[in-house]
């Protein structure tokens, strides 16, 4: 039940990041500028692109159905052992973001009074994070 309950929020929360991610690719503003990391002065570390936008919500939706399914008997075992594969590697992920790159983004960064740097420590790390280890519990804790 839990288990079940934890993968489900998973997937929602992975089609939320994905909306968001095409509503951006569509010309969207919102929260664009907010979720980009900057440097001390403020000068923007990526220049993502609409195409850019849009393949990123493709992969939330990707992993947001691969928790959708992570219990559906697929006949093929191709696709069996590429779902199992990725119910670990997206936690790997996410918990490797959360940790950051020691200098912009994640809980050790050094560069901590951008904008940028304060929503990353309030929300996008822990989310990460968040979203790590409850992807670790999934695989960890699965039924035998």
């Amino acid at each position: 039940m839990i288990r079940t309950l934890v993968t489900r929020l998973l997937a929602l929360i992975f089609m939320i990041l994905a909306v968001i991610h095409f509503y951006w690719a569509g010309g969207g503003q919102w929260g664009f500028r907010s979720a980009l990391p900057t440097d001390i002065d403020g000068g923007l570390l990526l220049q993502p692109t609409a195409i850019d936008s849009l393949i990123v919500g493709l992969g939330f939706t990707a992993f947001g159905l691969t928790y959708l399914f992570h219990s559906y008997p697929f006949r093929s075992g191709l696709i069996r052992r590429a779902r199992n594969i990725a119910l670990w590697l997206i936690p790997l992920i996410f918990l490797a973001r959360a940790i950051g790159d020691f200098q912009y983004v994640g809980f050790f960064k050094k560069v901590k009074a951008t904008d940028f740097a304060q929503m990353d420590t309030m929300l996008f790390s822990p989310l990460c994070l968040c979203i790590g280890l409850l992807g670790l519990m999934i695989v960890i804790f699965k039924k035998s």
